[in-house]
């Protein structure tokens, strides 16, 4: 599976983006998330939700520049074919590769943007400041701070004292093996929800894995590309800790998901579970989004 080419299939979801430190886009633990509940929209949205625009850029250019950098030792099944132009709203514009680890394999949140200064300052990524966004995918065995505890990827800007510009970039890690419990979900479920008998999904391209990945990457670039420097789309009253589109609708992946449920899906003669279609006919499963126009997750596969 292509990891650069499915990482812009949110962009399926249409007009989302038009209308943007991320939390762990995944199960909150036993307690639940209180926004969600078993209903097809959250009932009572627009009082439970005020996600408002803080004056904040956006990134709107048309197309969005997307620069890919694998980081340490990636399955080459997972890079390869990338396409070029994937939508008319996204361009993949590049792609690095630091197979060596060059940083090592524990990195800290601050690692991932060294990883990109080296990448830009060695040509070999550019430095796009007018509508480019960067993708760092971190390989099996390379952690991060806070991955699988508290993070399954995150979003932030680069400093200028760093990288010499401030750019959008997202970070996405590879839990399979690690924490696919935690960050695979609904692919792969934590004990506490598998104790209450509720059954994972079959992923969709039999890789609980890469194809949790997908969805994480989605969630991540779409709260990057509406709040890019954590001062334009979210919930909340502290940018250092918002609520954005990605974390109202986590664990929502059709109609009537929610508590713990991910919805009415689509699935194949084989068993498995998707929701959107990919080229060459692949099948990808990715979560929901919240409208602030509908004032509800809408997404794909949408049966209401």
């Amino acid at each position: 599976m292509a990891l650069a080419a499915a990482a812009v299939l949110l962009l399926l979801i249409p007009g989302l983006l038009l209308t943007a430190m991320a939390a762990t886009p995944y199960p909150h633990g036993a307690r639940g998330d209180p926004l969600l509940g078993a209903s097809k929209r959250y009932e009572g949205s627009s009082d439970l939700v005020d996600l408002r625009y803080h004056m904040g850029p956006v990134l709107s250019a048309a197309p969005l520049r997307l620069y890919v950098l694998w980081y340490g030792r990636w399955d080459p099944a997972h890079q390869a074919p990338t396409l070029a132009n994937v939508t008319r709203r996204v361009a993949l514009a590049g792609e690095a590769a630091d197979a060596s680890a060059s940083l090592g394999r524990a990195l800290s949140r601050l690692d991932i943007q060294r990883v990109l200064a080296a990448a830009v300052a060695a040509g070999r990524l550019p430095a796009d400041a007018r509508g480019g966004a960067y993708l760092v995918l971190t390989a099996p065995g390379v952690g991060v701070q806070d991955f699988c505890r508290a993070v399954c990827g995150f979003h932030y800007f680069t400093f200028p004292s760093l990288v010499g510009h401030t750019l959008p970039y997202a970070w996405v890690g590879h839990s399979g093996g690690r924490c696919a419990d935690v960050c695979a979900y609904p692919f792969a479920l934590p004990s506490y929800m598998s104790r209450s008998g509720m059954a994972a999904l079959r992923p969709p391209n039999g890789d609980a894995g890469v194809d949790g990945i997908v969805s994480v990457i989605a969630h991540e670039l779409a709260e990057l590309a509406t709040n890019p420097l954590i001062n334009a789309w979210y919930a909340g009253e502290d940018p250092n800790a918002p609520t954005e589109i990605a974390d109202l609708c986590e664990g929502v992946y059709g109609t009537g998901g929610g508590g713990g449920y991910a919805g009415k899906v689509a699935v194949d003669a084989q068993g498995r579970s998707w929701n959107v279609n990919g080229r060459n006919g692949r099948k990808f499963l990715v979560q929901w989004l919240w409208s602030p126009e509908a004032k509800a997750c809408v997404g794909p596969n949408a049966s209401d």
